[in-house]
C-alpha cells in the first residue's frame, strides 16, 4: 500500500511539473516577493529538503548574539536555509522573548537572513489570556503561559464576544506592528511564514485539542488571519497549520481553519525511541499527500535527534525525509548556556554524522537556496 501510495505522489508531482503553472498562496492581496517566496518554495520542495534551525541566528550553546556566529556555519561551515524565530512574551509589550532575546535583535536578524536569500519562520508561545488574569504570582510555572492549560475556557474567552476578547486584540495589535516593521532596505515587506497556534493535536498549549474544541480552534485561527491580513492590511505571510505527532489524516485535520487561509501543512515530531522512522514515514506520507492535493507547503516543522544515537541524522532522520517532497526540517534550539539541548540531547548534537547530513545531495542549506533566488525569480 506504501509503495502504491508513493508511485500516486510521484505521478501527481509529474503531472504538476509539466505545463502548469505554480499555485498561489492563500491571500490573494499577497506581496509580489511573497507570492514568488511561495512559487519557489512549492517547485524547491522536489529538488531537496532545506535544513532550518530555531534561533540558529540568535544564541547557542556557549555563546549570546555575536555577529555572524551560527552553531550550524560552525558545525558546516554554512548557514542553515531557514532561519527559526519565537515572538512568545511580544503580545505583553516585552522588550525580550520567553527565552529572554531581544525583539530589536530578532527583527535584525530576520531582514539580514532575508537580505542573504534565506527563509524565515516565525512562531508565537502566546501567553494564556485567560488565567494570568488571575494574578496568582505563587501558583507555579506554568500558571499564564502558553502551557497552562488548567482552563477549557481560553479560547472561547478572546473570540468576538468573549471576556478578554479586547485583550486579544491588543495582543494581536503588537504582534502586527512587528511584522509591519520588518521592512527591506527598499522598506518593502519581508515575507516571512507564521506557524501560530502551533501542535494543536496535543494537549498541552491552551489552545490544544483538548483544552478546546475544533470549532474553536478554527474559529481563533480565522480570526487571527482575519486580523492581520484584512484589518491590518498585512500581506507579506504564509500561514502554517501545524500539528504534533498524529497517525492519521482525520486527527491532522481536526480543526483546520481552510484552504483560503492556510498555505502550509507542517508537522511536529521529535524521535522518541526506535519507533520513531516508522511513524514519521507514515505521518509524512499523509501530510505531503494531503499538502499536495490542495497545494500547499509542506514542512516537518520541529524535530529533535534521539538522545545517545550518534548516526541519528544519516540513518533515521535523512532516509525518512527524502522520500518526500517536504519543504525544510527544522530541529530546535541549541539552550544557551546548558548541558543540554531542549530535546535533552548532549551538547555535540552536530556531529560528524550531521556532516554526512550537510553532505547530502538530498539536503538543501543556505548556500544552495542562494543559488535558487527564491525571492527574485523571473
Amino acid at each position: 500500500m506504501k509503495t502504491l501510495n508513493l508511485i500516486l505522489l510521484l505521478i501527481v508531482l509529474t503531472l504538476c511539473s509539466f505545463g502548469q503553472k505554480p499555485p498561489l498562496p492563500a491571500d490573494k492581496k499577497a506581496t509580489k516577493e511573497t507570492v514568488i517566496l511561495f512559487q519557489s518554495l512549492y517547485e524547491l520542495k522536489n529538488k531537496g529538503v532545506m535544513y532550518g534551525h530555531q534561533d540558529d541566528l540568535m544564541y547557542g550553546y556557549n555563546w549570546w548574539y555575536e555577529k555572524d556566529r551560527s552553531d550550524t556555519k560552525e558545525a558546516t561551515g554554512d548557514y542553515p536555509a531557514v532561519a527559526g524565530f519565537e515572538l512568545g512574551h511580544i503580545e505583553l509589550g516585552s522588550e525580550r522573548s520567553l527565552d529572554s532575546v531581544s525583539f530589536t535583535q530578532i527583527a535584525e536578524q530576520i531582514k539580514l537572513h532575508y537580505k542573504h536569500g534565506g527563509v524565515i519562520t516565525i512562531s508565537c508561545h502566546l501567553n494564556n489570556p485567560l488565567t494570568m488574569q488571575t494574578g496568582d504570582t505563587h501558583s507555579p510555572w506554568p500558571h499564564g503561559t502558553a502551557w497552562d492549560v488548567t482552563s477549557t475556557e481560553v479560547v472561547s474567552s478572546i473570540l468576538p464576544g468573549g471576556k478578554y476578547h479586547e485583550l486579544f486584540n491588543t495582543w494581536l495589535e503588537r504582534l502586527a506592528n512587528f511584522f509591519i516593521g520588518l521592512k527591506d532596505e527598499n522598506a518593502l515587506p519581508i515575507p516571512v511564514i507564521f506557524r501560530p497556534f502551533h501542535e494543536h493535536s496535543g494537549s498541552f498549549f491552551w489552545w490544544g485539542t483538548n483544552i478546546c474544541t475544533d470549532q474553536e480552534y478554527s474559529a481563533l485561527w480565522r480570526y487571527t488571519v482575519t486580523f492581520l491580513r484584512d484589518k491590518k492590511n498585512i500581506h507579506n505571510i504564509l500561514y502554517a497549520y501545524n500539528t504534533d505527532r498524529v497517525t492519521s489524516l482525520d486527527q491532522y485535520m481536526r480543526g483546520y481553519p481552510g484552504d483560503d487561509i492556510i498555505d502550509m501543512l507542517s508537522l511536529d515530531m521529535y524521535d522518541r525511541g526506535e519507533q520513531f522512522g516508522g511513524e514519521l514515514d507514515t505521518a509524512l506520507g499523509f501530510v505531503t499527500r494531503e499538502a499536495v492535493s490542495r497545494n500547499k507547503l509542506t514542512a516537518l516543522s520541529e524535530t529533535g535527534e534521539r538522545k545517545g544515537m550518534s548516526n541519528w541524522w544519516s540513518a533515521v532522520l535523512l532516509p525518512v525525509i527524502s522520500k518526500y517532497p517536504v519543504g525544510y526540517v527544522l530541529t530546535w534550539r541549541d539552550a544557551f548556556n546548558s548541558k543540554f539541548s531542549v530535546s535533552g540531547n548532549p551538547i555535540q548534537s552536530f556531529t560528524e554524522d550531521f556532516k554526512l547530513f550537510y553532505n547530502s545531495p538530498k539536503t538543501l542549506f543556505l548556500k544552495e537556496v542562494q543559488n535558487e533566488n527564491i525571492y527574485r525569480r523571473k
